[in-house]
């Protein structure tokens, strides 16, 4: 499922100076910025990039930066569900994940997650999709912050509802291994029906069905 993408830009004013937000970012012009090296919450910054770059040129990828001139501070990502995980097993053309989002240390708190969520659901195309984020406790970075497992819950629920992602049960086990791990999802305005309820099916597919 490949839509026409749309560009967006903003410009953010924050206590380090503007950082303009935008995407979806077409791999020809990202390959001429460079990340910041201390985007490595996932791995580092230069592999990172190369990650990023390839998820760029897939039909379904989308990737939202945060950068001041050629220097990426921020990223999100949008592609669709790794095939290891229970989202695949639709096979859902529609089903999008929110895989990564990160903001460099000297950015946080500055709103630039939220701003990266606003932008790529002005896209016209994204009521086409039900996009979804997995949140896992083991992901976050509690020992930079300080914030514990609860607080920083809560800073990501306030970041993804910026995005119009709201939280969802699920029985999948790895979030459901411990309370503060999340479904949250957004299900775009033209999502039909037999969508949402095979997204259904697999928020609960270890529910026993008589």
């Amino acid at each position: 499922m490949e839509h026409i993408r749309t560009f967006y830009s903003n410009t953010i004013d924050t206590p380090q100076g503007e950082v303009i937000v935008e995407g979806p970012v077409l791999p020809e012009n990202l390959d001429k910025m460079y990340f910041h090296e201390d985007l490595a919450s996932f791995r580092p910054a230069k592999q990172q990039q190369e990650a990023i770059f390839e998820i760029a040129k897939l039909p379904e990828g989308r990737i939202i930066v945060c950068r001041q001139g050629n220097l990426i501070v921020g990223y999100t990502t949008f592609v669709y569900p790794d095939p290891l995980e229970r989202w695949s097993e639709g096979n859902m053309e529609n089903l999008i994940e929110l895989g990564a989002i990160e903001v460099i240390n000297d950015f946080r708190g500055a709103g630039l997650g939220k701003a990266m969520l606003r932008l790529s659901m002005l896209d016209d195309a994204m009521e086409d999709y039900i996009v979804i984020t997995t949140e896992y406790y083991w992901h976050w970075d509690l020992k930079r912050t300080g914030l514990s497992v609860w607080d920083y819950r809560k800073v990501m629920e306030k970041m993804m509802q910026a995005g119009g992602l709201e939280y969802y049960a699920t029985d999948d086990p790895e979030i459901s291994s411990h309370p503060a791990n999340c479904l949250m999802a957004r299900i775009g305005s033209r999502v039909d029906q037999e969508s949402i309820e095979q997204f259904d099916r697999l928020r609960f597919a270890n529910r026993i069905m008589y």
